[in-house]
């Protein structure tokens, strides 16, 4: 069984900072692509950023130069720092990760999802 555990949500003013992190675990052979997500209430869940296993990285316009994805990967881990927040960024953040188990099948996992909060 192969679980993601976020961490990091919060409450913060327009202006700072949040720093999530997603850990894998179980019985994991390897990891593909990971990523963050967000839903916002009434909208549909949007791709936020991505890194692939060897440290590539994509960005949705709307917080280029702003979000930073990196991952460790001895941890089985995915961060996010999110900078300059903005009230618009309020959401639910997921993370989620394209996982080989040790019997080499390849799914997609998802994390419970953390709440970010930013108030004007």
């Amino acid at each position: 069984q192969v679980q993601l555990v976020e961490s990091g949500g919060g409450l913060v003013q327009a202006g700072g900072s949040l720093r999530l992190s997603c850990a894998a675990s179980g019985s994991i052979l390897g990891i593909n692509a990971m990523g963050w997500y967000r839903q916002a209430p009434g909208k549909q869940r949007e791709l936020v950023a991505v890194i692939t296993n060897s440290g590539r990285t994509g960005y949705a316009d709307s917080v280029k130069g702003r979000f930073t994805i990196s991952r460790d990967n001895a941890k089985n881990t995915v961060y996010v720092q999110m900078n300059s927040l903005k009230p618009e960024d309020t959401a639910i953040y997921y993370c989620n990760a394209d996982i080989f188990d040790r019997n080499m099948r390849l799914n997609t996992y998802w994390g419970q999802g953390t709440q970010v909060t930013v108030s004007s």
